[in-house]
């Protein structure tokens, strides 16, 4: 049987893979020399796509995957009316992407790496104009309270934040956390966190009025997904100073633009969507991934957890 990889994965993982089929790397599976009459099984982590046009050349496809937790590069209910199982690592990067993002607030909000650039210019005596703060004592709003938003709350806790926390529907936000619709939160907060999945209902969810309605000089921090916020309106508000702070993991547009405003501010902070990329998470993920693909190749029971809940 086939197995195509749309990226390349953990090498444990392939090699797991490979005693379970044949191995076929395809980084563009649109290509005509691509034989899917025996594909069976379908592997992508963040960046190959899995459109329905895809799973229609696979008659034989028997399962699809992503080695990571967002599922939006892949086309579920496509894959549920053709009853196609999804696997996929929810929670696997939970730990990883919540210390990035501590990392990115204490960053931003002490100017570590702005301080770091003026020493490495030979411009030690800006130091007579530095305007770091402590995070301890400031509140801090987490949207989304999934594996990544709890994580994010109980670090920010441990540092003396105080945390207000926006929960999907009816969900029960524990103490010391404090529950917020997301006008007060945006009013009270010092430091914005985005742990949102990207749906319908969240694309864009913080836009011009949003923003606006953000504390004078709030930070704004995302390691979600880029297009939660409204780009134009985020450039907008940082140009306008209205924002203290913007750092993210990840943009509506990855890579940006060679001449986007963002690489040219000293109050953003980026880094190349590499939160959920340490070697420890990123083996687990492809080899947890991995695992339940080859089980149900295999005409076995893959662990619930990891199968998407249609």
């Amino acid at each position: 049987m086939t197995i195509l990889l749309l990226e390349s994965l953990h090498p444990e993982a392939e090699a797991l893979l490979a005693a379970a089929g044949t191995l076929v790397h395809a980084k563009d599976p649109n290509a005509p020399d691509c034989d899917f009459a025996g594909v069976r099984a379908i592997l992508t982590r963040g960046r190959g796509r899995i459109p329905d046009a895809l799973l229609a050349r696979c008659p034989q496809l028997r399962v699809v995957a992503r080695a990571g937790v967002g599922l939006d590069n892949l086309d579920t209910t496509a894959a549920a009316r053709r009853g196609i199982p999804v696997v996929f690592a929810p929670g696997g990067n939970a730990l990883t992407v919540a210390e990035h993002t501590l990392a990115l607030i204490l960053d931003l909000v002490r100017g570590i790496t702005r301080a770091a650039n003026q020493v490495a210019a030979g411009r030690w005596e800006d130091r007579a104009f530095y305007r770091g703060n402590e995070i301890r004592g400031l509140t801090l709003g987490v949207l989304g309270f999934g594996a990544i938003g709890q994580r994010v709350a109980k670090l920010a806790d441990a540092f003396g934040m105080h945390v207000l926390v926006l929960a999907h529907g009816d969900r029960a936000v524990p103490a010391p956390y404090a529950k917020a619709e997301l006008r007060e939160l945006l009013r009270t907060a010092d430091v914005v966190t985005l742990h949102l999945p990207l749906v319908p209902t969240t694309k864009g969810l913080l836009g011009a009025d949003e923003l606006a309605a953000m504390k004078p000089g709030a930070c704004l921090v995302n390691t979600a997904r880029g297009a939660l916020i409204d780009g134009h309106a985020l450039r907008t508000a940082l140009a306008a100073g209205t924002l203290g702070g913007f750092a993210a993991d990840v943009l509506e547009q990855e890579p940006p633009a060679a001449d986007d405003p963002l690489l040219r501010s000293e109050r953003v902070l980026l880094t190349p969507h590499n939160a959920s990329l340490t070697a420890t998470t990123y083996r687990a993920m492809c080899l947890d991934t991995a695992r339940n693909v080859v089980a149900i190749l295999r005409g076995q029971a893959p662990e619930p957890r990891h199968v998407l809940r249609h």
